[in-house]
């Protein structure tokens, strides 16, 4: 590891540097940026490999389940995405994916279903997936259009979901349709649906700067037991907000160990490559711009792991989290690219760590809510707060 300064800030216990300290050193020795032509083959892989070294347990909630820990530590999930980032970039979409598409399960799912799909994603037996997107739904989750209608026993599924992340590969998906017990977000329930559930067709496989298997999935008349259901009907809503805030701030740590990576690259690069009788080292311009790096990363490290502790003090992290991820993100994209720029032409060759990580990174800046949606839920969450403050005001 690099810099491990952050490791003794007030917001971990030493339980997490010797998490860190550990993943690292066996990243190191089993991993690499590199993954071929068959993404899938290599995802399949990864998640075989962090099952076997125990580290999908983190992802999935209750140790009766295969997890480390009762409830899922938001900080421990953090600390593991970004080291795996830092390392290989498909491997930190492997890990995240597991504890995503089984996150519903851990937080509302029956206590079958846990038994069922739980411990099998925590030893990487099977693959998980969350679908909740859909061609004319992705920010605007109250606008689904997939529909879940109750027939007798059974639900039948018929619409579309699409940017699904491990869509093809998954052995199992939680899948988020409109049920009918009321308009809008409040008429939406989660399901489990098995990959091999007749109805359910991989439509489209969709190929992106980043490769990882995502696909668009299409339902046409798919039964599924009502047993399949998780939680209370009308509850989906609830069960995927509730889940993506487990895993937004995990976003923002992915976000930071890509530009770890990037400033570790950046370093080295200008401490050795020689121009003008120097190295860039040499030059106030890049002493500026690598100032300016550190001090994005420092900054969103400081807004990820704030909001990683305080949902695992219990504490409601909606604005915290958006924060988090907003600024991890945009600030890895701003890192990133002065990265790439130091090497010059050489940083836009295919292959090199910093034409990589160019590309992992701009897909964060979108999913699990595009950086402007975080800056609408912040300002949402202001305005509530002051809404709220005046009221009491108002009483007193």
């Amino acid at each position: 590891m690099s810099d491990t300064a952050y490791l003794d800030w007030p917001f971990f216990e030493p339980r997490h540097g010797a998490l860190a300290r550990e993943l690292d050193a066996w990243a190191t020795q089993h991993l690499s940026a590199a993954h071929g032509a068959d993404v899938d083959h290599a995802c399949r892989t990864l998640v075989a490999q962090l099952g076997a070294g125990g580290w999908l347990r983190h992802a999935v909630g209750g140790r009766d389940y295969g997890g480390t820990r009762d409830a899922i530590d938001t900080r421990a999930i953090c600390l593991i995405r970004e080291t795996l980032a830092r390392h290989a970039g498909l491997a930190d979409f492997a890990f995240a994916m597991q504890g995503l598409g089984s996150g519903a399960i851990a937080l509302f799912g029956s206590e079958e279903q846990k038994l069922r799909y739980l411990p099998r994603v925590a030893a990487g037996r099977a693959i998980a997936a969350f679908a909740l997107s859909e061609p004319e739904a992705g920010s605007d989750v109250a606008a689904m259009a997939c529909a879940a209608r109750l027939d007798g026993d059974q639900y039948v599924l018929d619409g579309e979901k699409t940017w699904i992340s491990n869509g093809g590969i998954a052995d199992f998906y939680v899948v988020f349709g409109r049920s009918g017990e009321a308009d809008g977000a409040r008429g939406i329930s989660a399901f489990i649906v098995d990959a091999d559930t007749p109805g359910l067709t991989v439509a489209e496989r969709i190929e992106v700067i980043a490769p990882h298997p995502l696909a668009r999935l299409r339902f046409e008349h798919c039964q599924i037991p009502a047993s399949a259901r998780i939680g209370a009907g009308g509850q989906g809503f609830k069960v995927a907000m509730a889940t993506l805030d487990v895993f937004r701030t995990s976003v923002a740590a992915a976000a930071l160990g890509f530009a770890r990576r990037a400033l570790d690259e950046a370093l080295e690069r200008a401490a050795s490559r020689r121009m003008f009788g120097k190295t860039l080292a040499d030059f106030q311009i890049t002493q500026a711009k690598l100032a300016e790096m550190a001090t994005r990363i420092d900054a969103a490290a400081l807004l990820t792991y704030r909001a990683a502790w305080e949902r695992d003090q219990g504490r409601r992290v909606t604005r915290a989290a958006a924060m988090a991820k907003l600024t991890a993100t945009e600030n890895a994209q701003a890192v990133i690219d002065a990265a790439l720029q130091m090497f010059g032409g050489l940083g836009v060759v295919s292959g090199q760590p910093v034409e990589t990580l160019y590309r992992e990174i701009r897909a964060l800046r979108i999913y699990e809510g595009a950086s402007e949606v975080q800056q609408l839920i912040i300002a949402r969450e202001l305005l509530a707060d002051h809404a709220a403050a005046q009221a009491a005001r108002g009483r007193a």
